[in-house]
């Protein structure tokens, strides 16, 4: 298990193997659909983001609301194929890294190699539990998305699994040969 804060991630990436485990700790976002589309939107315009690409991680997630005493409600990873047309642009825009769940396509993982960056894997079901590696959360932009609106994380000691590596690496590739038999 190895400890990692964001703000390493752009240099410790490529010693980062798909399969390994990570705790992560710093600020993430959470970015889903709608809001992916919102983003490139102004990055067309030439608008400013609501949070700098260059060396972030997004989260794909949309919390459920929040419980009296917490942080944030409940906040799980979502299936990350739907944000794979926009991936490749953010990435090549410096983005670090990105959390979910499933496999990614084709485009985003030759992204993913171009640009030294990760894919990990949250565990899919457990938001419950995830949400207690959660310190604080901030909506910091498209608030009239509710769950899916851009939220400022600060992670402490977050599971995740490395997906995909900057080499190539992919912990999908088995999944991939035995569904052909």
């Amino acid at each position: 298990m190895k400890n990692i804060n964001v703000e390493q991630l752009k240099t410790l990436s490529p010693e980062l193997r798909a399969g390994d485990k990570v705790m992560l700790s710093g600020v993430v976002y959470t970015s889903r659909d709608a809001a992916h589309k919102r983003i490139t939107e102004l990055i067309e315009a030439g608008k400013p983001l609501p949070y700098d690409l260059d060396g972030a991680v997004i989260y794909y997630a949309g919390p459920t609301g929040t419980k009296e005493g917490m942080v944030i409600g409940s906040c799980g990873p979502t299936t990350s194929g739907r944000m794979d047309k926009f991936s490749p642009d953010f990435l090549d825009r410096g983005l670090a890294a990105m959390i979910g769940k499933g496999e990614r396509s084709q485009e985003v993982i030759d992204a993913i190699i171009r640009n030294n960056a990760v894919y990990f894997c949250a565990i899919g079901g457990a938001g419950a539990l995830a949400c207690k590696c959660i310190k604080s959360c901030e909506v910091i932009a498209f608030e009239d998305l509710g769950c899916e609106s851009v939220k400022r994380l600060c992670i402490e000691d977050f599971p995740l699994t490395v997906a995909i590596d900057c080499h190539g690496g992919n912990i999908f590739d088995n999944r991939k040969k035995y569904r052909r038999m």
